[in-house]
C-alpha cells in the first residue's frame, strides 16, 4: 500500500525513531495533535507497513559482542537453488546482524558481531561449510564512527 507522508507524519516517525516508548499523549504535544488523530496517524503508518516493527535496541559492546566484522563474499554460482541455500544458511546464524546482495566485485556482504577472534573463527567456519563460495574476505571494524537505526525522513 502506497502511503503519501506529509509533515506531521515525518515528524511522528522522527519521534518514533527516537523512542518508540513514548507515551501517545507526549507524542502527540510533540507533533501538535490531539491524542485520538495522533493514535490514528500510527496506526495508517504501522497499516502501510511504514512503521514495520518496534524494538528494543541494546547496547552489543555490554552483552560482550565487541568485535563487528564485515564478511565479503564471492561466488562462482549464481543460480537461485544456491542463493537459497545461501540465504537460508546464513539467514540462520545469528552473529549475522545484516546481509545483502551486492552489485560489483563481491556478491555479498555481511556485517557480523561476534565477541572476539576465536568467536568470528568459529563462525567462519559454519559459514564455509554451509555452502560452496569461492572467496571470503573479513574486514573488522577498528572504531564505530556511527551508528543510527534512524532513517532520514
Amino acid at each position: 500500500m502506497d502511503i503519501a507522508l506529509d509533515g506531521i507524519d515525518r515528524r511522528i516517525l522522527r519521534e518514533l525513531q527516537r523512542d518508540a516508548t513514548i507515551a501517545i499523549a507526549d507524542l502527540a504535544q510533540r507533533v501538535g495533535l490531539s491524542q485520538t488523530p495522533c493514535w490514528k496517524r500510527i496506526k495508517r503508518l504501522t497499516d502501510a507497513g511504514v512503521i514495520t516493527r518496534r524494538v528494543a535496541l541494546l547496547d552489543r559492546v555490554k552483552l560482550d559482542l565487541g568485535l563487528v566484522v564485515f564478511v565479503s563474499v564471492r561466488t562462482s554460482r549464481h543460480d537461485q537453488e544456491w542463493l537459497d541455500a545461501f540465504a537460508k544458511a546464513a539467514a540462520a546464524m545469528p552473529e549475522v546482524v545484516e546481509f545483502y546482495r551486492l552489485s560489483g566485485d563481491t556478491d555479498y556482504l555481511l556485517k557480523v558481531l561476534v565477541k572476539d577472534i576465536a568467536a568470528y573463527d568459529a563462525f567462519y567456519k559454519r559459514l564455509i561449510a554451509a555452502v560452496p563460495l569461492s572467496d571470503v574476505s573479513s574486514a573488522f571494524a577498528m572504531e564505530q564512527i556511527k551508528s543510527t537505526t534512524a532513517l532520514p525522513v
